[in-house]
């Protein structure tokens, strides 16, 4: 992209999915990427663990590319443990995410695990 996009920081957990939705479907994978940690993790669900900004920003890349558009679900209330919470959705077909944020020295949440579908 070549202007700069002013991205809202996320000082609600709650607030990471609705943000990553939203931006997948604008095309932002940028903005995607910044909704996670340096080390993150992503359980794709086929099998294949995507780990640090580097592969995530890949994986989303093939995802943007590819046309397929996530949806918005049902979000379940975070369960907040200090710095740290377990978010869940339930996608329209049924499947459920989780994910794990962590609080950042900032007061802003960034996710750490994303596991896109336990069901």
């Amino acid at each position: 992209m070549n202007k700069a996009i002013k991205r809202e920081p996320v000082y609600d957990p709650q607030d990471l999915e609705r943000l990553l939705v939203a931006r997948q479907n604008a095309g932002d994978v940028d903005g995607m990427v910044a909704l996670f940690e340096p080390d993150a993790v992503i359980d794709c669900g086929d099998g294949r663990l995507v780990r640090g900004l580097e592969a995530i920003r890949s994986f989303y890349v093939e995802t943007v590319a590819s046309g397929r558009k996530f949806a918005f679900g049902e979000q379940r209330p975070a369960l907040i443990c200090g710095d740290l919470a377990l978010t869940s959705t339930r996608l329209p077909d049924g499947d459920v995410t989780s994910e794990v944020a962590r609080r950042q020295s900032d007061g802003t949440w960034l996710w750490v695990i994303d596991r896109y579908s336990v069901s």
